[in-house]
């Protein structure tokens, strides 16, 4: 693996590692219920985070470690109202996660239209542009063309084959 030269490749693999990682992490704390905090820095310095409950309170507590014999009784109620908020912040997390692969499946039946958009367009190549065509098409054109010139010359002359004798018997003019 190599560092991408080019600075828009870069800012794009970015964005998309970026809500690939926070995906992962969001998908993490859904099905295992942990608390998550990633920090990340743009290549252009601009910091993303992701925090499950939230990045600042898993960062302190990160920072500064306690012991779990000094929870004081105001901790604990703390933590009991966190519980609330922590059922909400999952739920909407598998929300969020659903959301992400509903539109990841949404982009991946995009992709298969455009495939099958463009193999529309090359099956109907007369379609294009004769300035857009190169040789062997231009040929196989003006070859199609003389066919259906042949056939429609021969579907007139049996229509008027048709309609002389028909009228003719009939009486009709």
């Amino acid at each position: 693996m190599a560092k991408i030269p080019k600075k828009n490749n870069l800012q794009v693999t970015f964005s998309k590692r970026r809500s690939g990682i926070f995906k992962k992490a969001s998908e993490l704390c859904t099905l295992c219920g942990v608390e998550i905090a990633i920090v990340v820095f743009s290549p252009a310095k601009k910091p993303f985070s992701f925090g499950h409950p939230e990045v600042e309170s898993i960062i302190n507590r990160f920072l500064s470690p306690r012991s779990s014999s000094s929870a004081s009784l105001t901790s604990l109620m703390a933590n009991s109202g966190l519980n609330n908020q922590r059922v909400l912040v999952q739920e909407l997390n598998v929300e969020l996660t659903q959301l992400l692969n509903q539109l990841e499946t949404e982009k991946k039946r995009e992709g298969e239209l455009e495939k099958m958009r463009e193999a529309g367009r090359s099956q109907r190549w007369w379609e294009n542009p004769i300035d857009k065509m190169g040789l062997e098409e231009v040929e196989l054109l003006k070859s199609s063309m003389e066919e259906l010139k042949k056939n429609v010359t021969t579907q007139a002359y049996q229509l008027m084959k048709v309609y002389s004798f028909g009228y003719g018997h009939a009486g009709l003019f």
